[in-house]
């Protein structure tokens, strides 16, 4: 298991590595992360959804993604409330006291899904979440050091020099420890080292002479992981455009999700992908992309409160294009209805009105994985629905796309320029991604997506085995076994 000094060390990143490594090496590996909180989330083939990074590392293990891989996902809907989805299905909503109460009643879901991959594997590798020495969260614990004791599972420990205070947070986190959950850490590594290595050699002799865990390895900063999808929105740098025949500009919502949508247009060398932040106008652009969200009113909402509902007006009247994705599909219609009260108070809000269509939110969640073709012009594509609501109206009498077994999907504005869609990952597909480039008259890459990933993948499997002692970790694995 993988644990962190705290969050955002590059836990998900090392886990994902070492899948690909131990795969590589001929075991039947599994990704695990007993509770992830992110709105970033993946279709799995069983019908339900986990984690994206998870189905990230369940990528680089060479096997299709599971709702046991992400027992608990927490999904942010407010500051302090979340969707709460037990092995792939949406349970309840909480706000974190209440969720912390709940914690005991999940830890038996979570050691079921555990035993499971268990039984399919020759390892397990486990990601832990947030910080192993939150002593204030460890009653019921089900995520970092209770979960480890539960099932007996050993523990590398993961600190991230470039943040600073590498040596004391690591040294730290052994003090705050219980005894028996610090037996459990077997070793440490350093992450994201830049610079010469030798000068922090001393650093790693000082660690383990406090801690009395061993060295298992000094990771230098990997580039090449900015070709992999995020797994949290707070990675998500803003972009200036620079360059690319099609420029587009994307709001970062405050609740935005499925994010990983925007990053294959995004590495497309024609293409000028503009993340704008909140306090900044959107800039002049062909097109506006609404991205996915998880409360759809309050981002709405948060939308207008930037003025960015005025942008894209004035963006249309100079001839430019508009697409919202799921729920900045909804964003689009002119009302959005949520009688039941799913996001906050019950109601209903006025939308953008850029298409003839409402949505009313419903309980019931559609998730799958879906392929079909976009009928402007015949391109193929495969991706996933995630979304709760039905969207009915005219303009959906023009759908955007139709699936393989004849449902259609979206909707089309009457001259065109502002389209929508319930599907994720439309432009993963090389296919679909390489006729929106030829609708704005620029060029495609011709590259694999796909192929793309799974070389950084190889790559850094490659950088792990050449910074990491491997034998000494198989020891530790086998030490556990």
């Amino acid at each position: 298991m993988f644990q962190g000094t705290g969050s955002n060390v590059g836990k998900s990143l090392l886990v994902a590595g070492f899948c690909r490594l131990f795969a590589n090496r001929g075991l039947r590996v599994r990704p695990f992360k007993p509770q992830n909180m992110s709105n970033n989330a993946a279709v799995t083939d069983d019908g339900g959804e986990i984690g994206r990074a998870q189905a990230l590392q369940a990528l680089a293990a060479r096997v299709a993604p599971s709702v046991h891989m992400n027992p608990v996902l927490l999904k942010p809907q407010s500051e302090t409330g979340a969707q709460l989805v037990v092995q792939g299905r949406v349970r309840a909503n909480a706000n974190a006291r209440a969720y912390q109460a709940m914690k005991r009643d999940l830890l038996p879901c979570v050691v079921e899904s555990f035993r499971h991959l268990a039984g399919e594997s020759d390892l397990v590798l486990v990601e832990g979440a947030g910080s192993a020495s939150e002593i204030n969260l460890r009653a019921d614990d089900i995520a970092n050091m209770g979960f480890a004791r539960a099932t007996g599972t050993k523990v590398v420990l993961v600190g991230d020099i470039d943040r600073g205070g590498v040596i004391a947070s690591l040294v730290g986190t052994k003090s705050v420890l219980d005894p028996e959950d610090s037996a459990l850490i077997g070793g440490f590594i350093v992450n994201r080292m830049r610079g010469d290595p030798t000068l922090f050699a001393a650093g790693m002799t000082a660690i383990a002479d406090r801690t009395g865990w061993a060295a298992l390895g000094l990771v230098p900063h990997f580039p090449a992981a900015a070709r992999l999808p995020a797994e949290d929105a707070l990675d998500l740098a803003a972009t200036a455009p620079s360059g690319g025949k099609l420029r587009v500009a994307v709001p970062l919502l405050p609740r935005i999700a499925n994010f990983d949508d925007l990053d294959p247009l995004a590495a497309e060398p024609d293409v000028a992908l503009h993340r704008v932040p909140p306090g900044r106008a959107l800039p002049d652009c062909d097109l506006v992309i609404l991205p996915g969200s998880k409360s759809t009113i309050a981002d709405l909402a948060a939308l207008r409160a930037e003025g960015w509902d005025i942008d894209i007006a004035t963006h249309l009247r100079r001839g430019g294009r508009v697409l919202g994705l799921c729920g900045g599909y909804q964003m689009l219609g002119r009302t959005i209805a949520d009688p039941l009260g799913l996001e906050g108070p019950a109601g209903e809000v006025p939308g953008l009105g850029l298409l003839d269509i409402a949505t009313t939110l419903r309980p019931a969640k559609h998730l799958g994985m879906v392929t079909g073709q976009s009928l402007a012009d015949g391109a193929a594509f495969a991706g996933y629905e995630m979304h709760m609501g039905e969207t009915t109206g005219p303009d959906t009498a023009r759908p955007l796309l139709r699936f393989t077994d004849g449902r259609a999907d979206g909707a089309v504005s009457s001259d065109g320029r502002v389209t929508g869609t319930y599907v994720h990952g439309l432009f993963a597909h090389d296919d679909q991604r390489a006729a929106l480039l030829r609708r704005f008259g620029a060029a495609s890459s011709g590259l694999s997506h796909h192929a793309s990933v799974d070389s950084v993948l190889n790559l850094l499997a490659t950088h792990l085995e050449d910074h990491v002692d491997i034998a000494a970790m198989e020891r530790l694995i086998q030490s556990a076994a």
